[in-house]
């Protein structure tokens, strides 16, 4: 109840800055992020915002503060009843979601989902990542850094989420042969920043002679002090790569660390421009218009010899 209440109060606040004098009369578009403290999503909410300003509709950035679908899952029951013109969601947990986004379909509300999908749901486009081909990704670098193989853990979000299981899934096909996962990976940290820091601690731990450490997703670096602390012990093996660590994201601050030596490489989605084409669709789908089911937005590959060319546009 009490995350209700704060992701109420925040509905209030980002209504204030996204609609402005005028905001009754704009259509009003929600995107609904998996959790709003996960820095990863600010990127999409402030290409929500952007994207909003240039089409003179309202952008309403809301959902649970922390990665709970349940709380989630009534975040977008109360837009429904409130009559949100368009809703863009990032979906936590499939079955938690889907019977909601089935109702704002049936409601007549255009409902489209981004960074993470519920293709078997009512919902009319997906945009986001192929997150197959960047789990693979995250897989394929790994085995060219440390082409003798080893074992590995990975680190993920919620077991629920469909897209981080298409990474997961992703990584374990670009490995290949050779590569051997540590019994209890994926660890599932459920976007929790800090617990994700201290799953890879576990891990190392439990398993000092690891070969790669591979996140799924950026979590453990979205806190970098702590990780740095994590990461502070084995960088002189990251150097020689006797273990290799590579992650999902590019935040800055995960570039930050790459820069220094606290990684091996970064897979990065481009949240920015889902957020942005969350509204465009939503818009053209309120006039009647078609839209591309599926729309991908590209990859970045990050490395030591890139990552000042990234760091040099990051936010």
């Amino acid at each position: 109840m009490k995350k209700l209440l704060l992701a109420a109060v925040a509905l209030g606040a980002v209504m204030t800055m996204a609609g402005g004098a005028n905001a009754a009369d704009k259509l009003r578009f929600a995107l609904v992020p998996k959790a709003m403290n996960n820095p990863y999503f600010d990127l999409s909410r402030d290409g929500c915002m952007d994207a909003a300003k240039k089409l003179g509709v309202e952008c309403v950035y809301i959902g649970p503060v922390e990665h709970e679908p349940a709380s989630e899952a009534q975040i977008v029951q109360d837009l429904i009843t409130q009559g949100i013109d368009g809703l863009a969601i990032s979906v936590a947990d499939v079955d938690a979601l889907t019977n909601v986004i089935d109702q704002a379909v049936a409601a007549g509300i255009p409902t489209i989902t981004f960074d993470a999908d519920a293709p078997g749901s009512k919902r009319q486009a997906f945009v986001g990542t192929d997150n197959y081909a960047m789990g693979k990704a995250i897989g394929e670098m790994a085995a060219k850094l440390k082409p003798s193989g080893g074992t590995y853990a990975m680190v993920s979000g919620g077991p629920a989420a469909a897209n981080l299981n298409d990474r997961v899934r992703g990584v374990i096909d670009g490995l290949g042969a050779g590569w051997t996962q540590v019994a209890g990976s994926p660890l599932y940290c459920n976007d929790d920043a800090a617990l994700a820091v201290q799953q890879l601690q576990d891990t190392l731990t439990a398993h000092p002679d690891i070969d790669a450490l591979l996140p799924v997703g950026g979590w453990p670096l979205f806190v970098p002090d702590a990780f740095r602390n994590f990461a502070e012990p084995i960088k002189a093996k990251l150097a020689s790569k006797e273990v290799v660590l590579v992650s999902a994201d590019t935040l800055k601050t995960e570039l930050e660390l790459l820069r220094d030596g606290y990684a091996n490489g970064l897979i990065g989605q481009q949240p920015y421009e889902m957020g942005a084409l969350a509204m465009e669709m939503l818009a053209k789908l309120k006039k009647g218009e078609k839209v591309e089911e599926i729309t991908y937005v590209g990859l970045d590959t990050v490395t030591p010899e890139n990552v000042k060319e990234f760091l040099a546009k990051a936010k």
